[in-house]
Parts: C-alpha cells; structure tokens; sequence
C-alpha cells in the first residue's frame, strides 16, 4: 500500500529507503481530477510487483515546501527516486501502460540481477546475454582469478580493453605468467588492497623496461596498479598518494 509521506518523514521514507529499494512518488491533491484517476494505476503497479518498487504519496496542499524543492508545477506530478536521487519522472495521467513501464524501468534488469548474484555461474550467463557490459566481464574475471583459472579469467576481459578494471586483471595474468608480482597479487588476494597496491608500485620501481610495447612488464604493471585502484573507493584518501607514487615511478 502507498505510504503518504509529509516534509518532516520524506528523507526517511523516500530519499534514505531509495538507497535500498525504488521509490515512486505521486505529488497530488485532494481536489485534482486526473490525480485520482492516475492513482489506481500506481497502486496497481506497485502490488503487482511484490515490494520490488515502493510508492508513496505527497499532498501537495499540505507540504508546498517539499513541491517547491523538487519542481512540481503540475499535477499528477510523479517522480521516482533511486539510490536517492530523482531517476525519471512523468507530468499528468499517463495511461495504465505507460505507468507500468515506468515501474518496470526501475527494476534491475536480469543481468544486473545475475550480477548481483555474484556466482560464477550467474556471472558466465550475464556475460553472455550482455556481452558488452565490462562490469559483468571484471566480475567474471575475478570470480576466475579466485580459483586460479587465469587464462579463463583473460578471455573474459581481454575484449574491454578501454575499462581500467578489466585492463588491471588482462595486465595481472600476464605479469604471472612472467613471474612478476607474485607477493602483491596474493596479498590482494587476501584481501590486504593497500600492502598490494604497494608492493606491485615497489616491483614497478625495480623492474627495467623491456620495450615500447603494450606487454612491456612497465606497461603492465601500471595497468594492474590502476586496475586495483579504480575498483576501490573513489574518496580513499590513500587514491591520490598511490597515483603520485605511480606518476613518479614512470617517470
């Protein structure tokens, strides 16, 4: 059922519940005609999808502030929100069908679902439905790496060589194959991100160059140091120092 929610509850109910699962907002009012017809449409909507997508209800007569926050200049007004934010919307009673793909819209497609999932076997069939998506292919990659099938674990990322993931685990099977950055990768392994980015920026440091080439063991140290990088937190404090580090080891 829809929850209706007030200025003082909706941070609570839409934007902090929308990190968790879709909410769809229906900014109305008591006296608008097209509102009311819309609303069996959202209601119909959200129960046939069995709590996947949530909606909740903002009388615009009693909350103006929350209308003027988030632009409503019309009603039916219905915005849905995601991981907080407002993700799509629509002005007016669409009809049944358009409301319905709007809900659909919102739910995770089946490869984000075989994603989440996250076992080798959900991974290898989300990669072949969508062969494109690099995320699918570096989460492959590493479910691979994790049993020590490396040569699987390249052929499920060799072909996005644009995503610096993906480059990281092509660059870390060829350094293995040459014998380098054995140490760094098994405490990556376990787990211990910040004792491998140092030890893979300590064999970069060591190593000589062997050439201009794209498997040039330089080259492929950088790739793996990005590589692991990019898959940790944007905000880590640490991200800047290892770069400057990096930038001064190619140097």
């Amino acid at each position: 059922m829809a929850i209706d929610v007030t200025e003082a509850t909706f941070d609570r109910d839409v934007v902090e519940l929308s990190k968790q699962t879709p909410v769809v907002v229906d900014f109305w009012a008591e006296w608008c005609g097209p509102c009311k017809a819309l609303s069996s449409a959202l209601e119909g909507a959200e129960a046939s999808r069995g709590g996947r997508v949530l909606l909740a209800k903002v009388d615009v007569d009693s909350n103006q502030a929350l209308s003027q926050r988030f632009g409503v200049q019309g009603i039916p007004a219905v915005k849905a929100f995601r991981d907080g934010k407002v993700a799509s919307e629509f002005v007016g009673a669409v009809p049944p069908a358009k409301v319905e793909a709007f809900f659909d819209a919102l739910l995770p497609s089946k490869v984000d679902e075989l994603l989440a999932a996250g076992d080798e076997l959900s991974l290898r069939e989300a990669s072949e439905i969508e062969p494109g998506r690099a995320d699918v292919a570096v989460a492959l990659g590493q479910a691979r790496l994790a049993r020590g099938a490396e040569d699987e674990a390249l052929a499920a990322v060799e072909s996005h060589v644009g995503d610096f993931a993906a480059a990281g685990i092509a660059a870390r099977v060829r350094l293995a194959k040459a014998g380098i950055g054995a140490e760094a990768f098994a405490a990556l392994d376990r787990g211990e991100r910040e004792a491998a980015i140092h030890g893979l920026l300590d064999e970069l440091a060591a190593v000589g160059g062997n050439g201009d080439g794209p498997d040039d063991a330089r080259d492929l140290l950088r790739r793996a140091i990005i590589g692991v990088i990019s898959e940790g937190d944007p905000a880590d404090p640490n991200a800047r120092e290892y770069r400057r580090r990096l930038a001064a080891a190619l140097g």
